[in-house]
């Protein structure tokens, strides 16, 4: 149940309405509050208001309470809204217990993750609570006690170890489960601001342990072709999503100094035409593009047309294959790089930049180097 006005309660995707959510950090405030208000009371607790961090009244109902006089603990279950989160429906847990001074200590309990890696919001060794939900639920909890009282609160999230092993947290160094996050406060479905900001988080991590090199694929077939088919190790590879230029302007704003690309033509195929947004929402013309490349190399009309009608670039490969035209691979992989180059040709630093295509049914297509030479620089 959400005080927010209708209008305030979803956002319009494609033509839909999607319900906005709530954060891992504002049910953690919820919690918090909950069970502060619980052990003061001395009285279980059913509902509880709080503010969320963007300022809106935010109502939740309470999954569990438990107290005594000395300890409180409160669940409420995290609601995503219609956001893919891999969070929604988890029950976050906020336990309180009453200081001797007036200090409002807060940490993370079982299944809330801890930070192993410089680069992130948080220094090595702290809970996965990130600055903002920090404030909240501090500042919520010395509004509910007082100004002469303190507290230990611990956030936890019992599935959180299992969760945490689908969100970014692995790669981003954070170990024993999931980040308490948010900004707003309040999830915004399909948020690709969000998707962005945490490939950033990835990104500079790799810069604070020194890395000047790094790899990217727009997603698990890349990683897999990087893995299985060129040998080379996973360690400098960053998921870039559909966010091409985004991401290559990051590289250049972090001041890496060599990046290797390495996709599925369908995707890339979008980059060789000066598409830096790859999701087909933004644009999806793969076979215009394959077509006009092939024009340029000569291809018969027939050829040309049968191109144009495939829906798929597996079907595109399978005509040209079939036709001898194998060369306009090469082609499209070096267009890829001047792209990319003219991309970030106006500032500095220079990034040197290659390039690998594949096929996921037929493999290696092409690359801007011999494969033997990328494989050795980077094995």
């Amino acid at each position: 149940m959400i005080n927010l006005a209708d209008e305030e309660k979803y956002v319009y995707y494609n033509g839909r309405a999607l319900r906005k959510g709530f954060t891992t950090g504002t049910t953690a405030t919820a919690a918090a509050v909950a069970a502060t208000k619980a052990l003061l009371d001395q009285t279980a607790q059913d509902t509880v208001r709080v503010t969320a961090a963007n300022g809106q009244q935010v109502d939740f109902e309470i999954k569990d309470c438990h107290f005594d006089e000395h300890e409180a603990s409160i669940a409420i279950q995290k609601d995503g809204g219609d956001d893919q989160d891999a969070t929604d429906g988890m029950l976050i847990y906020a336990t309180v217990t009453l200081r001797d001074d007036n200090q409002i200590v807060l940490d993370g309990g079982k299944g809330v993750g801890r930070v192993t890696q410089a680069g992130l919001a948080n220094p090595v060794g702290m809970a996965a609570i990130n600055p903002t939900p920090r404030k909240m639920i501090k500042q919520s909890v010395r509004a509910t006690l007082g100004e002469d009282r303190g507290a230990n609160v611990i956030i936890s999230a019992p599935e959180g170890e299992e969760v945490a092993k689908l969100t970014y947290n692995p790669k981003l160094g954070i170990v024993g489960g999931i980040s308490i996050l948010g900004t707003s406060g309040i999830v915004t479905p399909m948020s690709e601001e969000s998707w962005k900001h945490s490939i950033t988080i990835e990104m500079n991590i790799h810069r604070k342990r020194g890395d000047k090199d790094l790899i990217l694929t727009p997603g698990n077939y890349g990683e897999d072709f990087l893995k299985d088919q060129m040998h080379i190790p996973v360690t400098k590879q960053v998921q870039m999503s559909n966010f091409v230029g985004y991401v290559l302007h990051e590289v250049q704003r972090l001041q890496f100094e060599k990046l290797l690309i390495v996709g599925d033509l369908g995707k890339l195929i979008k980059v060789s035409a000066g598409i830096f947004s790859t999701h087909s929402k933004d644009a999806d013309a793969r076979a215009e593009i394959m077509v006009a490349n092939l024009a340029l190399m000569g291809a018969p009309t027939e050829l040309l047309q049968k191109v144009y009608q495939c829906l798929t670039t597996i079907s595109m490969i399978e005509l040209i294959n079939q036709a001898g035209y194998q060369g306009v691979y090469q082609m499209i992989v070096d267009k890829i790089k001047l792209r990319a180059d003219k991309l970030l040709a106006h500032r500095k630093p220079y990034v040197d930049i290659d390039v690998v295509i594949f096929s996921n049914k037929t493999g290696f297509l092409a690359a801007t180097k011999p494969l033997a030479e990328i494989e050795g620089q980077w094995q």
